[in-house]
């Protein structure tokens, strides 16, 4: 029995997340296996329920389960709260609680969908990559920080801060994704310039030399960054420290093409947290249109790294990659000649396929 947290959130979340539970409990059929999925609350119905975007229930939850899957957060309708309050502080809260220190936004080209690309498909087409994003240290967290007053003008600064720990235990992290994947991996940094680079440079050829069967290599980041657009299909893991790794997976996201459609993860030692890239889409929820497909690879993405259920994972993108090929999108990702459909429908087709495609 896989015990899972589902915290719906807000907009769209709930859709999407029970279009996930509807492959699960497919998987759950095909593999002979269980899922215990427990509700809690996060973001605005959390403040409105709650009124608080995290409520003890809810993390207690999470610390209780094997892995959690997130819909989304957020909405206008929360606009106005103060910053502390609003409902991306329970997402934030959730990370620094369980200690998530690894992000993994994968970047892969559906070649139903290789039209999407601003690149030309000859270039683009086969691109599947992973960048792992140190996610709890760096500028974004380093002290001292803050706007100073300095000889009478003032002076904004902010620490780009890594221990030895911090930045061992996600590059570790990522030599072991890249054993699953195709054995590569380039590891980013700006070590010419940065000092902090320099030690995240030094730390990475300390861990390769415990994992021997994976090619690495090293960039900096802004030649990294022009390498995705010129050869994207030549990466296979990326692993960089926060700021970077921002930068970075989204452009890898514009890269092939559906921002939208990106699964991740955040994980840590012992937690883990799925969650698709986009937001909550208040603009549409409720109307039965929103594209499933990020909360669908999300949960594949928990069933690969947390649950170590590489068949069912490969599975379930099997048939999303099969559904799109006969045609299928939502209204977000249609062109003329395809087969509109909603939430519901694409969901259904995608379940279908999971059971063809098992025989």
């Amino acid at each position: 029995m896989f015990r899972v947290a589902v915290l719906e959130g807000d907009g769209i979340g709930p859709e999407i997340m029970e279009s996930a539970l509807a492959v699960l409990r497919q998987v759950e059929d095909l593999f002979g296996i269980a899922f215990e999925f427990r509700k809690g609350l996060i973001g605005g119905r959390a403040i409105d329920e709650r009124g608080d975007p995290l409520p003890e229930e809810t993390l207690a939850l999470c610390r209780e389960s094997s892995a959690i899957l997130l819909g989304a957060v957020g909405g206008p309708r929360w606009d106005d709260l103060p910053t502390d309050k609003r409902p991306e502080k329970g997402l934030l809260r959730i990370r620094k609680e369980l200690d998530l220190f690894a992000n993994l936004r994968p970047a892969k080209v559906w070649e139903a969908l290789i039209e999407a690309s601003p690149l030309k498909p000859e270039i683009v087409r086969g691109t599947d990559m992973l960048v792992v994003r140190e996610l709890t240290g760096d500028v974004y967290y380093g002290e001292p920080r803050g706007v100073f007053r300095e000889g009478g003008r003032r002076v904004g600064i902010n620490t780009m801060r890594y221990t030895e720990d911090e930045i061992r235990r996600v590059v570790r992290r990522a030599f072991e994704i890249a054993r699953l994947r195709r054995r590569k991996l380039t590891s980013v940094d700006k070590s010419n310039v940065l000092e902090v680079s320099g030690l995240w440079r030094e730390v990475v050829e300390e861990e390769s030399k415990n994992y021997p069967d994976v090619e690495l290599e090293h960039l900096y980041v802004d030649n990294c960054a022009m390498q995705m657009v010129r050869r994207p299909t030549t990466f296979d893991v990326i692993v960089t420290g926060n700021i970077f790794g921002d930068i970075l997976s989204d452009e890898a996201g514009v890269v092939v093409g559906s921002l939208g459609m990106l699964p991740s993860a955040s994980v840590g030692e012992r937690y883990a947290l799925y969650e698709p890239v986009h937001g909550s889409a208040p603009d549409i929820a409720g109307r039965g249109v929103a594209n499933p497909i990020a909360m669908i690879l999300s949960a594949a993405m928990m069933l690969r790294f947390s649950f170590g259920m590489e068949e069912a994972a490969d599975l379930v993108e099997r048939a999303v990659e099969k559904t799109l090929s006969e045609g299928y999108r939502t209204p977000d990702i249609y062109s003329e000649g395809c087969k509109k459909v909603g939430t519901a429908e694409m969901t259904e087709r995608i379940v279908e396929n999971l059971k063809r495609l098992k025989g």
